[in-house]
């Protein structure tokens, strides 16, 4: 009987500048990679924000020297589900806050944990630095 092999992950991952341009680079990143695959565009709009919104936090609030750079990855497992990370080299952990009605910001993590089936934040490898990742999966009314 013929052994089934499941597809292999698919990933891409990129560095970017400590940069207000960055999350529209990200997102373009996002979408060069998931439009070539079958049933990419699915993931694409969430994706986006959800990937603008975790290079935002890297930009504005990591407290580390302008020329550190930002990895941003993006794995794609054959079940369908993107996972995204933003890396950057402030070992802080980003925390959920209540925004008032008047603020313009303040409300990313907030978004992160509503769209995203599951999000978190992970020390890197060799103590320097953290990365935040989320998953996320299509929306089964959208297919």
């Amino acid at each position: 009987m013929p052994e089934t092999v499941s597809p292999t992950p698919i990933e891409r991952t990129c560095w970017l500048p400590r940069h207000r341009k960055s999350p529209r680079l990200a997102r373009q990143e996002l979408r060069s990679f998931l439009l070539p695959l079958p049933s990419g565009e699915l993931l694409l709009p969430s994706g986006e924000l959800l990937v603008s919104e975790l290079v935002t936090n890297a930009v504005q609030h990591a407290r580390t020297p302008r020329d550190r750079l930002i990895y941003v990855r993006f794995h794609l497992s054959p079940g369908l589900t993107l996972r995204i990370e933003v890396h950057d080299a402030d070992n802080e952990k980003p925390a959920l806050r209540a925004a008032s009605d008047s603020e313009e910001a303040g409300r990313g993590l907030l978004l992160v944990r509503e769209l995203a089936s599951q999000w978190g934040c992970c020390p890197r490898i060799g103590g320097v630095g953290k990365f935040v990742w989320c998953h996320l999966s299509p929306d089964p009314a959208a297919a």
